[in-house]
């Protein structure tokens, strides 16, 4: 995947990647309209991956999903400094990535074009993707959304703990109470230096504001977040543990 090309979904075994079941709903006339957008790249410009499980499971919550990310993208919109890539998974082995933009709202109006689809979990993938990105040019932050994980964890430890080598942090949202998803999505955030964060209706104000501390944190790293110097902030800060 590069910010010049929006590839195409690649069968599992030829990419020799994980797959697994997930059940949830979202996307589809994003990836037309995600071509159609300008990339666009520069110095000091912060890099941000935004990845959604896109399976049936996340139906219910799937507007609500959007809303907050479209608080997120809000937050640094107006300073046109944070470029952000949306990639999404869902039914068989189908994953795919637009370009890295900095149009927030055009961001906006393709998360309301996704549609969800039955099919498994490839988170593996989505954080190859974004090892292979950071390789290219720096990646802040992935920000992960999903609620379950059906892959081999021990595979998915070894990427996390190699974006967290690179200085990509991975702040993983999760919807839901599936346990064996929390353990697995909590190691992925500890081993890369992120965080881990509990997304449900009860909580959708509070990760709304968490999500704009990353795009942030994205732009202008902890000194922006100490600068800002906002309770949510505050709460990134200490989950980062000072680390730059």
């Amino acid at each position: 995947m590069s910010d010049h090309k929006t590839p195409i979904s690649r069968p599992d075994a030829a990419r020799g990647v994980e797959r697994q079941k997930s059940t949830s709903d979202a996307i589809e006339a994003f990836v037309q309209q995600a071509r159609a957008m300008a990339p666009v790249s520069g110095e000091g410009s912060g890099r941000l991956v935004l990845a959604l499980d896109a399976t049936m499971s996340r139906q219910p919550t799937w507007d609500m999903a959007c809303r907050l990310q479209a608080e997120m993208f809000d937050a640094v919109g107006k300073a046109g400094t944070l470029n952000v890539q949306l990639v999404y998974f869902r039914g068989y082995g189908e994953c795919r990535a637009s370009r890295f933009v900095r149009d927030t709202d055009a961001l906006k109006t393709l998360m309301t074009k996704i549609d969800c689809r039955g099919g498994q979990t490839q988170i593996g993938k989505v954080l190859s993707h974004a090892l292979k990105e950071t390789g290219r040019e720096k990646v802040q932050a992935l920000v992960y959304i999903g609620d379950a994980m059906e892959e081999n964890v021990d595979l998915l430890a070894d990427k996390a703990g190699r974006l967290g080598l690179a200085g990509t942090p991975v702040f993983v949202f999760q919807e839901g109470r599936d346990s064996s998803a929390e353990t697995a999505f909590r190691e992925i955030a500890r081993l890369s230096r992120g965080a881990w964060f509990r997304f449900d209706r009860n909580s959708a104000s509070e990760l709304g504001r968490l999500l704009s501390a990353i795009a942030v944190y994205a732009t202008g790293g902890l000194k922006a977040l100490s600068a800002r110097d906002r309770p949510e902030d505050r709460i990134l800060i200490e989950h980062l543990g000072g680390k730059r």
